[in-house]
């Protein structure tokens, strides 16, 4: 049964806070709902928005269709013969207190992953990653409706096509899948990851655990990001960009300082580095900004508005390209999309 609404205010479900309004909403909290709601689309003619938490997302003020909030709760797990865990969580469940609840019940491998707002449902669609993590390093398989062949199925890891901050369910395929579930392998064994900076530190702690680890990441993150309920942003704003060796060589000469990353025979810049050297953090425009604190956040200081926002977004992107040769690209989903 579907219970829809018109013209719905979606300003406390994302979560820069800007002010938007859904021409019709719905909250999903049964699988069964969701061909109802995919074959309601269909016969009204209505664009399909889902939401999960809002923290990865640019919203227009006016949002015509159809916004489906992935309400999803669920939590199981099985145990493997090699001493792994499956570990099944439903899409709507908060991603900071799933990882939370891993660690109580001694299930490890995605501590580095703390503090990344949002819902498991959303967190393989970025495939989200911090601290030498990524969310595919832990994903045994994704449960979804596919909207095409209008069924249920299950998705391999392959099949969903991971790569840097992307999946099949983003760009390859953007309105095909609606995720209902995620399952991990986990560790019951903890093996600490503390190659990025601020972690390696732990690196000489004895009796290292991974509630260490994960309070460590929360403690770092605090520090560099504002939270969204005392200030609106979508976390980091724009991909750290991956560039050849050769062209790192290149700007090393003119930027000796600059600070990357090696990434599968390539290098990895640090984005907020090189926003910063350009002068950018801490600056504001209207009701937008950078963080004082870190150059990848744009924050909406309250009543910002979208327009506002991607004017800051293209002129910092300028300002970079510039100074480096190197085009950011935003992490977030502009909706609607950006017109060219």
């Amino acid at each position: 049964m579907l219970s829809i609404q018109r013209n719905v205010p979606l300003d406390d479900l994302n979560t820069l806070g800007f002010s938007a309004n859904a021409e019709y909403f719905v909250q999903i909290t049964d699988i069964a709902q969701l061909p109802l709601l995919c074959e309601y689309c269909q016969e009204q003619k209505l664009e399909l928005l889902l939401l999960g938490g809002g923290s990865n997302l640019v919203l227009g003020d006016r949002i015509g269709g159809m916004v489906a909030l992935i309400d999803l709760k669920g939590w199981s797990s099985e145990s493997l013969k090699d001493g792994r865990v499956l570990l099944r969580i439903a899409a709507g469940e908060n991603w900071h207190t799933a990882v939370d609840r891993m660690l109580d019940e001694g299930l490890f491998g995605l501590e580095n992953l703390a503090l990344i707002p949002g819902t498991v449902g959303a967190a393989p669609v970025q495939n989200i990653g911090a601290y030498g993590v990524e969310l595919k390093d832990h994903l045994h398989e994704v449960e979804v409706y596919d909207r095409a062949q209008k069924c249920f199925t299950r998705l391999s890891r392959s099949a969903c096509h991971f790569a840097y901050r992307d999946s099949v369910f983003k760009s390859l395929e953007p309105d095909r899948y609606i995720i209902t579930a995620v399952t991990f392998i986990l560790q019951r064994d903890f093996n600490p990851v503390l190659g990025y900076s601020g972690l390696s530190e732990l690196a000489g702690r004895p009796y290292l655990t991974a509630r260490d680890v994960f309070e460590q990441v929360c403690s770092i993150r605090r520090s560099k990001l504002p939270d969204p309920k005392l200030l609106g942003n979508a976390g980091s704003f724009f991909k750290n960009p991956v560039i050849p060796p050769e062209q790192l060589l290149q700007l090393k000469q003119r930027f000796p300082d600059l600070v990357s990353y090696p990434d599968q025979g390539r290098c990895k810049l640090a984005a907020g580095w090189m926003i910063d050297r350009c002068g950018w953090k801490g600056r504001r425009e209207g009701q937008v900004g950078v963080y004082e604190h870190q150059a990848l956040v744009l924050f909406n200081a309250g009543g910002g508005t979208r327009t506002e926002l991607e004017r800051l977004m293209a002129n910092i992107q300028l300002s970079v390209q510039q100074t480096f040769g190197v085009w950011l690209e935003p992490e977030p989903r502009f909706y609607p999309a950006i017109k060219n």
